[in-house]
């Protein structure tokens, strides 16, 4: 009878391992993913490109391979209209007060902004501070200023300071530029807070802000060093400048006599078509099958600009082929009670469109879900921090738990609320929890975004994590309180 026992002990672990071990994602698998979503081909994935449209198919796809159910009329797409921009080209040549001559091409000391407007337009520089005028706020950086017929310099993003409780606009590009095209600049070279600790670099964007698309307005985003060149002569460089106006809360507007030559060949597009792309594992119970755990990521990035692509391989590739590989792992699992429906957003570089637009146009009842978990920018960095913790302190708790078992890659910081892909559904109501690595920003955007630069052990640890997280919920027979507040 002992014999017996100890036989059925040793059974008993053998299939817990096994189960396990089913969940275990491949880091060759991910690699894989990445290095084609991030290549050459795929031309940086812009939402509504034909670069973005191969990785759509690459990835609806897979998800046929897997045994995925479509969920759209239109099989695994689910296809709607958004603004997109394509930059077929761009150059820049700039003359110092002291006549030297220097040109550049795009990625070489600057980078087109996503919605850049296209044209050749040449002229005087002049520097005009935040580039807001809210004469009525008492601050103007266009106060006295002559911008008329030249090209403007300001800084990209508004202070973080107000003037007598007045707080700025976050200053999006379209706001920025409308303004100045107003005033009646021929375009806009957009310069990082030279003070800030680590100035941002010249980095590809889709994010416009609202407003309407200024066909022939280019806009660039310049390296501090170049636009130094731009100031020499004037008596100041950008960090005098900055700390000037910082320090007086007040305009300081100063003439150039340097020029700049801007030439963009863009196309703009307001009606593009995209895509999200979702399958969904049908669960086994017949009652809890109509229940269902949201795993998303966002397949988009920000594309190509003339010669120059930007890869996104963490931003999001490396979100992309998890969600793929927990496709996979979980696609013959025989324990799961709930459905899983799987789905790669597009456009969330410009603003979150493609989880918007999936959350108003559910192809099931928002109250049938049971949380909604989103990955983006897990592939750089050494741990992992979950954001929705104080909000959807259940989830988190569940998930916290999980690691402790496994591979304890979790950092115990969290915040309230959705973020990125996740946000929408946390409007919603709904339980999220978003994964993303520490330290996970260093290539954001930047053409060294590259698959070289991700950690693919910890990549595949956060996957099979995700994959754990997804069949605990999909398996229980009942679930704990997921939402502060609420009944999921």
């Amino acid at each position: 009878m002992k014999k017996n026992v100890l036989c059925l002990l040793f059974l008993a672990a053998t299939v817990h391992f096994a189960q396990d071990h089913s969940l275990e994602a491949s880091p060759e698998n991910l690699k894989q993913t990445v290095e084609y979503l991030a290549s050459p081909e795929l031309t940086g994935r812009l939402a509504g490109s034909e670069g973005y449209n191969i990785a759509s198919e690459f990835a609806a796809g897979k998800m046929k391979d897997y045994g995925l159910l479509p969920l759209f009329d239109d099989g695994y797409f689910q296809r709607f209209n958004l603004e997109s921009n394509k930059i077929n080209s761009a150059s820049l040549l700039i003359t110092t007060q002291a006549g030297k001559v220097k040109s550049y091409n795009v990625g070489d000391g600057f980078v087109c902004r996503g919605f850049t407007g296209r044209g050749k337009v040449e002229g005087e520089t002049v520097f005009a501070g935040y580039g807001i005028s809210m004469p009525e706020s008492g601050y103007d950086d266009y106060s006295g200023l002559d911008v008329k017929g030249k090209i403007v310099i300001i800084f990209k993003y508004n202070p973080a300071w107000s003037i007598e409780g007045i707080k700025f606009p976050p200053g999006t590009p379209r706001q920025k530029s409308k303004t100045a095209n107003a005033k009646g600049a021929l375009g806009i070279i957009m310069v990082s807070l030279p003070n800030d600790k680590n100035p941002q670099k010249t980095i590809g964007s889709v994010m416009a802000g609202e407003g309407e698309q200024l066909i022939d307005f280019p806009q660039i985003h310049a390296d501090i060093d170049l636009v130094n060149d731009l100031l020499e002569g004037c008596g100041y460089d950008l960090k005098t400048l900055q700390t000037i106006i910082d320090s007086t809360k007040k305009p300081f507007p100063v003439g150039l006599q340097s020029r700049a030559m801007i030439n963009v060949d863009s196309e703009y597009f307001p009606d593009a078509l995209s895509q999200n792309i979702a399958g969904m594992i049908r669960g086994n119970d017949p009652i809890l099958q109509n229940q269902y755990i949201i795993l998303g990521a966002h397949l988009d990035h920000v594309g190509k600009q003339g010669d120059i692509y930007f890869p996104g391989a963490n931003d999001n590739a490396s979100g992309s082929a998890a969600l793929l590989e927990a496709a996979k792992i979980l696609s013959g699992n025989k324990s799961l009670k709930r459905s899983v429906i799987f789905v790669l957003f597009t456009a969330e570089e410009s603003g979150l469109f493609g989880s918007d637009y999936f959350a108003a146009h559910l192809p099931v009842d928002t109250s049938s879900i049971v949380a909604m978990i989103n990955m983006d920018c897990i592939g750089h960095g050494d741990s992992l921090q979950i954001g929705g913790g104080k909000s959807s302190n259940g989830l988190w708790s569940v998930i916290s738990k999980l690691d402790s078992e496994s591979d304890n890659i979790m950092v115990s910081s969290t915040w309230a609320g959705g973020g990125a892909d996740s946000e929408p559904f946390f409007r919603a109501g709904l339980p999220t929890a978003y994964f993303v690595t520490t330290k996970s920003y260093t290539h954001l955007h930047c053409l060294t975004d590259t698959p070289e630069t991700l950690n693919y052990d910890l990549l595949s640890r956060i996957t099979s994590l995700a994959a754990r997280t997804v069949q605990h919920l999909a398996a229980a027979s009942s679930l704990p309180v997921l939402k502060t507040g609420g009944s999921r």
